[in-house]
């Protein structure tokens, strides 16, 4: 049986999730889901970032504990599970014993690239990283619009300088597939500037005495990104060498990694160089979306133009929620949300083109007392090859066009049929070619909206009746 592993990168939990992260699961899922159904085996991974400076520093304001910030927030992400209706197979949340063990495992790996000094630089809490002096214009993160601060200390490095020459050979090879391309030439520009050595841990004081020991020197924490990319191997029980890491990391060759464009460095630079220094298999894909905007500016807290997806789901409801960060937004490009936009596709593309197809088949299919005996069709033959190779290819809204190009089509050939004038008799053949149409469309919906896509299924088998409204009137 082909297998697939489909992760998420693993948000920060100093505060709920938001429709930016919200986008990223839900693409996840959809992938997921699409493999499932073709009959893969899929192991879909998520989970929380648990042991950042910045959530100590956020519980600190807040009075709690940090484990307390921390249990309190990854509960709201575990919740998007039956808020979004994601599918993973694992939560590995990076304070758990199960990760704690891994990740000083995987440092145990890597010891020989290993090291100690005294360091000076650039640093960005926000994004938990040492930068280049330079590398931002006039020194100030372009992710959290605050000026890097200036850094002394003593910690470990990892000798990420090693591994400079074989990872350009990698990306030249294509060993990791890089989505969309324009991405793989921004990593080996960098690359090709010159790796430096980074750091990897941090003292205990400075991190509130939050986070891993590094094995052996307790004085030390690990740092985050060392730490929270090793989530991929521990979500797998990889401190057990478990049978689930083995299937899905070390015999696998379809491992798929989603993550934003803001942690390219991290997942296409340092992970692949801390896998070699492992000794471990490389990821083979790694999908790279953009960011969501809404009404065309960024999202920020400052200017209180969040929007968290409780909101979405509460007025439109999970599939059309899902439909929307599928369907408008370019896979791979940036995003944008605006109600206006929401209110557009909900009421024509779902409410006018899909729900009220639906309505008026099944309703004239119910009163005509029409049962349906189709056969059962496979997954990979319910649409034309171009929907398997966008999906694939990471395209998911034109993956969707095609389908809505076919409701479309049909809702042509309801109104030029017109059967509602015709006697049963005369449009009974009609009525049944449309169900098996809309029959295949569920199917086909099944990995974008799930429960959506299963109701139009099972709406037009056996004994029809005609379908409540899927999309009722925004109110």
């Amino acid at each position: 049986m082909k297998k697939v592993l489909i992760t998420t990168a693993i948000p920060y939990v100093n505060d709920r999730p938001h429709i930016g992260f919200a986008l990223e699961a839900i693409q996840a899922d959809a992938l997921a889901r699409y493999f499932r159904l073709l009959g893969y085996k899929t192991f879909f991974l998520t989970g929380t970032d648990e042991n950042a400076i910045k959530n100590a520093k956020k519980a600190k304001e807040l009075g709690m504990t940090a484990q307390e910030l921390v249990d309190k927030n990854a509960q709201r992400f575990f919740n998007l599970k039956t808020l979004l209706n994601l599918s993973f197979d694992n939560f590995i949340r990076t304070t758990s014993t199960q990760h704690i063990k891994g990740a000083q495992k995987f440092w145990e790996l890597c010891k020989k690239d290993i090291y100690k000094k005294k360091y000076s630089g650039l640093y960005c809490v926000g994004c938990e990283s040492f930068y280049k002096d330079g590398e931002f214009e006039n020194n100030v993160c372009p992710y959290h619009n605050k000026p890097l601060e200036k850094v002394e200390e003593e910690n470990y490095f990892f000798a990420l300088s090693r591994y400079q020459n074989k990872l350009l050979e990698i990306y030249e090879k294509g060993e990791i597939k890089i989505v969309p391309e324009f991405r793989k030439k921004e990593v080996v520009k960098f690359i090709e500037k010159g790796l430096e050595d980074f750091s990897i841990s941090r003292p205990k004081e400075r991190t509130y005495n939050w986070g891993i020991d590094v094995p052996g020197d307790p004085s030390q924490k690990i740092y985050v990104w060392f730490d929270a990319l090793v989530n991929y191997l521990t979500g797998l029980s990889f401190s057990e060498d478990s049978k689930t890491y083995q299937e899905f990391w070390l015999e696998n060759n379809n491992k798929i990694h989603i993550i934003g464009k803001d942690i390219i460095k991290f997942h296409l630079i340092y992970w692949p160089a801390m896998l070699l220094s492992a000794g471990l298999p490389l990821p083979n894909k790694v999908f790279v979306h953009g960011f969501l905007t809404l009404n065309k500016k960024k999202m920020s807290k400052t200017l209180g133009n969040v929007v968290y997806p409780e909101e979405l789901v509460e007025k439109y409801g999970i599939g059309a929620t899902r439909y929307y960060f599928l369907r408008e937004v370019v896979s791979w490009d940036d995003g944008d949300f605006s109600y206006e936009r929401m209110n557009d596709i909900y009421s024509s593309e779902l409410s006018n083109e899909l729900g009220n197809l639906i309505s008026r088949v099944t309703n004239l299919a119910q009163k005509d007392r029409i049962k349906t005996h189709f056969p059962e069709v496979p997954f990979k033959d319910l649409m034309p090859k171009e929907f398997y190779q966008h999906v694939e290819s990471f395209e998911l809204h034109l993956a969707l066009e095609l389908i809505r190009e076919k409701i479309k089509k049909l809702n042509k050939m309801m109104d030029k049929e017109a059967p509602w004038r015709k006697k049963p008799e005369e449009r009974k053949d009609f009525l049944e070619e449309m169900l098996f149409e809309l029959y295949k469309i569920g199917k086909a919906l099944q990995p974008f909206m799930p429960e959506t896509g299963k109701t139009i299924e099972q709406s037009c088998l056996d004994q029809i009746k005609k379908v409540k409204p899927l999309f009722p009137r925004l109110k």
